[in-house]
Order: C-alpha cells, then sequence, then structure tokens
C-alpha cells in the first residue's frame, strides 16, 4: 500500500544481521508478547469533584495516590466528547492514508518541516526500532494547516481546547495536594508551549522482535492520551511491564519527567512503550502539557533530587545523549 513508510526496506540490513536472533528480550528493556493479561489502571471518576467536599477530598486524594505509586491514571466524566474523539480518529486515520510520497515530503499540510516522523531510520540495532508514524504539532502550528484538510484542523483545534482546561484542572490538583504553587504552571505554560502527537501504528510482521514504540518516558509536565481499543499500551511498574486495558470511555494520564523533577520524585515518569500489532493497526493522540524552553524546573522542597535546569536545557541533554548513545537519559543527568 502505497502510504506505508518503508519499514522493511529501510531496516533490511538490520533484519538480516538479526535472522537467527529471537529478537528484543521480554525483561525489563524489551518487549512482553502476551497481551492477554490486562492491567485496569487506577480509574478516577471527575464527577467526584463537584459533589460534597469529602468525596472531592478523596477523589483527588486517589489521584494523587496514582501519581505517587503509577505516574499513570485514567479518567471519566472528563468533559471531552464522544463525538469530538471519534471526529478526530476519522481525521487522522483519513490524512495517514495519504501517499508516504505526499505525507513526508517537507511542506505536507503547509506545517514546519519534520512535523512527520516515521521510525527510525537512523537505527542501528533491533531495539532501537520504532514501527510508527506521527504527525508532530506544537499548538500555534495548527491554524496552519491548509484549506484543502480544514476538517482535519478543526477537529485538532477542538481536541486541543477540549483538553488544554482538563490539563491545567488536573495539574492544579496534583500541585495542590503537595502545597505546590498552581501559579508556577500558570506562568509557565500556555497553549503556545503545548503540542499534540498524532500516532498511527502500522500492522507490523516483525511484531515480536520490533517495537511500535521504543521504551521511553515523557518529557512533559502532564501528558493526556486518547487511544484506540486495540491494545498495546505497557508501562513498568515494580520492574515489571503490564499491559494496559483499553477504556473506551476513559482517557489516560500520565506524569512527565518535569513533573517528577518539581515534585522531588514524589510523582513518578513512568516508563512505557506500544508492541506492535500483527494484523491490525493502532491509532492514538497525545496531549502534551509543556513549559516555554527557558522555564526552570526547580523542586522547593528539601532536600533537592535535582539541579535546577531549564526545559531547554533538558530538551537539549536528551537530543545530545540520543544522537550519541540511541537512547534518552533523561532525569539521572541532572541528578545532585
Amino acid at each position: 500500500m502505497d502510504y506505508e513508510p518503508p519499514f522493511l526496506d529501510v531496516y533490511k540490513p538490520l533484519l538480516l544481521q538479526n535472522s537467527h536472533g529471537v529478537g528484543v528480550d521480554d525483561g525489563v528493556s524489551g518487549i512482553r508478547k502476551d497481551k492477554s493479561e490486562w492491567c485496569e489502571l487506577p480509574l478516577i471518576d471527575l464527577s467526584r469533584l463537584s459533589l460534597d467536599h469529602v468525596e472531592r477530598e478523596e477523589c483527588m486524594k486517589e489521584m494523587s495516590e496514582a501519581a505517587r505509586t503509577w505516574g499513570f491514571f485514567q479518567v471519566v466524566n472528563h468533559g471531552v466528547s464522544q463525538e469530538l474523539l471519534q471526529n478526530l480518529r476519522q481525521e487522522q486515520m483519513e490524512v495517514f492514508r495519504n501517499p508516504f510520497a505526499e505525507k513526508s515530503r517537507e511542506n505536507f499540510l503547509n506545517l514546519p518541516p519534520r512535523s512527520y516522523r516515521w521510525g527510525n531510520p537512523s537505527a542501528t540495532s533491533l531495539s532501537q526500532i520504532s514501527w510508527s508514524e506521527a504527525f508532530h504539532l506544537f499548538l500555534p502550528d495548527i491554524a496552519r494547516i491548509d484549506d484543502p484538510h480544514q476538517s482535519l484542523r478543526s477537529s485538532i483545534e477542538a481536541f486541543a481546547s477540549a483538553v488544554a482546561p482538563l490539563a491545567e484542572s488536573l495539574l492544579q490538583i496534583l500541585a495542590q495536594k503537595l502545597n505546590m504553587k498552581f501559579s508556577y504552571f500558570q506562568e509557565n505554560c500556555s497553549a503556545n508551549t503545548c503540542f499534540l502527537r498524532l500516532n498511527r501504528y502500522p500492522p507490523c510482521p516483525l511484531h515480536s522482535r520490533v517495537f511500535g514504540l521504543l521504551p521511553h518516558t515523557d518529557s512533559s509536565f502532564l501528558t493526556i492520551l486518547n487511544q484506540d481499543q486495540i491494545g498495546g499500551l505497557q508501562l513498568m511498574k515494580d520492574g515489571k511491564w503490564i499491559s494496559v486495558k483499553p477504556n473506551p470511555q476513559a482517557l489516560v494520564i500520565n506524569i512527565g519527567d518535569l513533573f517528577q523533577a518539581v515534585s522531588n520524585d514524589m510523582y513518578i515518569s513512568a516508563k512505557h512503550q506500544v508492541v506492535g500489532g500483527e494484523k491490525e493497526e493502532r491509532f492514538s493522540v497525545a496531549y502534551f502539557y509543556n513549559p516555554r524552553k527557558d522555564a526552570v524546573i526547580e523542586s522547593e522542597m528539601m532536600p533537592a533530587v535535582y539541579r535546577k535546569f531549564s526545559f531547554g536545557e533538558y530538551r537539549e541533554q536528551i537530543e545530545k545523549d540520543v544522537k550519541e548513545t540511541g537512547d534518552k537519559v533523561g532525569l539521572s543527568r541532572f541528578l545532585l
């Protein structure tokens, strides 16, 4: 099919080198192939926040506890309509159906260069292969999407407008439970600093040997994920990979590196990955609540676990590490 990225062509040398291997290990650094053992993430019903004081406090406590012990939770009654999510999913499927030669053009959709990305053409081993493609969209760039794709632009704008206040509400609660000032996030984050990623995971004939998306943590304060019902998301819990059971009514929330840093490790940015499917494609969209580049990331709690750094410095260090080692090192670079 002309819309599929040339995974097999580009990765052929690596596949030939490993033709007798067993693929990626099933241990803590690899793929857990058995997706039948689902795990239910902590489920937070946000409608409880509008009930009496006791119920509201209990809901906030459960959210904070999930951020401490899992780094992940899911929310229902979140205020983002199913119709909106379904419209975006349909538009997402259609834009990925454009021929690869078209969507990989530098000015496709009138977006900045490298907005469309696929796989990891510079991979040097099977463990560095990501069998996926994505559009990376900073929120201010959404308005640039050309008129022939107006319905896509409108659907993305509607989603961003719906999840932005949700992200702020969740951050305010999580900050309050640690006696952190929410004004810190208000001063350093805005619609101009956040971004979206539209993801597609094509059917993968080598699903037991490569990742859909490599193990990683998010370089954000908070991430909001809407995923389809195919499954494939896995997270690290107590040293083991566990598969997240999709919930059609829920949005998945996870803590990012920056929140772990400002919370002084009270909240955890859990490592996660996506396992590819052999026959079914998978779609998701993620909203990353990020600060501006010059935002200072520093915990008010003492003794501090990490030295003070800017978000721009953090991103530069990640880019350097990926270039030199093929992987993100992350917060451990900034330990005191």
